[in-house]
């Protein structure tokens, strides 16, 4: 393969299994090999905080070349990565089977491991990651956690700042006190059985952002398909593990991964097709747990048997069609095409799906948001990340859209937030901020 070629790009099986993975002069060795091919080009530099620093740290050095870089350096290059994965999908020349063999995320990826095996990963960001635990602390007392998270809180978000190294202007999700499975187990809702799609049948993997953060993005989805005929079920039996995969530990993510392959093996057996909320996750079940454990039968029947939410809409209408009563979306929609989207190959399905509504206009925005999930709300990033997101919130408050929306919901609210740094009125945006939301109240008020 030479550079440029029109060949996809393929990804290894991540070896964490084998000692040599962890073997920190092999990594050393790595990194200093891909290091060198991206200084020598450098196609990465507009896009996350990684590459300028890697960049800054050679130019700067008396030899202006990576022999000139001390080692202890690269842990900043590696901090900055967020995993999002656009450099190995969307800039690299130079990714298999290109003989270089270069995949920049998962070369970070092992060099967090070995700081996870070697104790480096510290106390608080281990316990910002158990979204579960965290989750049914949160909605258990949502209204007091809510109040304490709030970014108006001038009492508590200073104190956490300086504990938990959040930055007191970052958003952060809120709780809410009836999770999505509590919600999907006490609401019923009519099916149309005449829809084009109405044989199909659905399970929806909650997603521990939206079961305990944002259950109405799920409610939305389950409208949706229910208005297109399917009357899907809601399963959650843990978190995908992305939290975890952000700080190296890979057996817990392996064990999450084999967790909920085998809770959804059953579903799948019976001829049922998985919906996640959340693209982070989805990535996860698709393409990052058959790397992880490439031998699990389940996870690679999981893996194929996945669709995004937007993606999966799209499916239907392009196979069957979407059923009728889709009303307009007044003012307009600005849609974020996140990352963790982008990176499954599957195209701008969010941007697809709002093209079926009548008489709206959809702006679409492709390019990454600066979050970086909890990268972004760190002290130490949250500035970069706003700088990082900045184009994006300029195209969002150009759109002049009623509805802001992006796949992935936290991303959105970091927009909000870069577009009122812009000085930007944003309180006449519509509230709902992933595109189901807006397919739902399209037929809703179509009806």
């Amino acid at each position: 393969m030479r550079e440029g070629s029109l060949e996809a790009p393929t990804r290894h099986a991540i070896a964490w299994r084998d000692e040599e993975f962890y073997d920190q002069a092999e990594l050393d060795k790595e990194l200093r090999r891909v290091f060198d091919i991206c200084h020598g080009c450098r196609r990465c530099f507009n896009l996350c905080d990684s590459f300028p620093r890697l960049f800054d740290m050679i130019d700067e050095c008396e030899s202006g070349e990576l022999d000139g870089v001390d080692s202890t350096q690269f842990k900043a290059v590696a901090d900055a990565c967020t995993l999002c994965d656009m450099c190995f999908l969307t800039k690299c020349p130079y990714v298999p089977p290109h003989e270089f063999n270069l995949d920049f995320p998962h070369l970070m990826l092992r060099y967090r491991a070995v700081e996870a095996r070697a104790g480096k990963i510290g106390f608080i960001d281990k316990q910002i990651s158990e979204t579960d635990r965290n989750g049914r602390l949160g909605c258990a007392v949502a209204p007091l956690a809510n109040w304490a998270t709030g970014c108006s809180n001038k009492m508590t978000r200073p104190v956490m700042e300086g504990v938990a190294g959040i930055h007191r202007e970052a958003y952060l999700p809120k709780f809410h006190g009836k999770t999505l499975l509590a919600r999907a187990k006490s609401e019923t809702r009519e099916v149309n059985m005449k829809a084009p799609a109405a044989a199909r049948k659905a399970v929806i993997y909650a997603t521990c952002f939206v079961n305990y953060n944002n259950p109405d993005i799920g409610v939305a989805a389950l409208d949706v398909l229910a208005a297109n005929g399917i009357e899907a079920e809601v399963v959650y039996p843990t978190c995908c593990g992305m939290p975890q995969l952000e700080h190296g530990d890979l057996a817990r993510v392996a064990k999450k991964a084999e967790t909920v392959a085998a809770a959804f093996a059953d579903w799948i057996e019976a001829g049922y097709d998985v919906i996640s909320l959340v693209p982070s996750c989805t990535l996860m079940m698709k393409f990052e747990w058959p790397l992880l454990v490439p031998d699990n039968e389940d996870i690679k029947r999981l893996s194929r048997a996945t669709f995004d939410i937007s993606e999966y809409v799209s499916h239907i209408a392009r196979n069957e069609g979407l059923a009728e009563g889709l009303s307009p979306a007044p003012g307009g929609i600005a849609v974020h095409v996140a990352c963790h989207a982008r990176a499954q190959n599957m195209g701008r399905k969010a941007a697809e799906m709002l093209g079926h509504l009548p008489d709206t206009q959809v702006t679409v925005i492709e390019r990454c948001s600066g979050h970086g999930g909890s990268w972004g709300i760190k002290k130490e990033n949250f500035d970069t990340a706003v700088k990082i997101g900045k184009p994006v919130a300029r195209q969002a408050a150009k759109a002049k859209a009623a509805h802001v929306v992006s796949e992935c919901p936290l991303a959105r609210e970091h927009i909000l937030q870069g577009m009122e740094k812009l000085g930007e009125d944003v309180t006449g945006v519509d509230t709902s901020n992933h595109p189901i939301q807006i397919m739902a109240r399209a037929y809703e008020q179509g009806s």
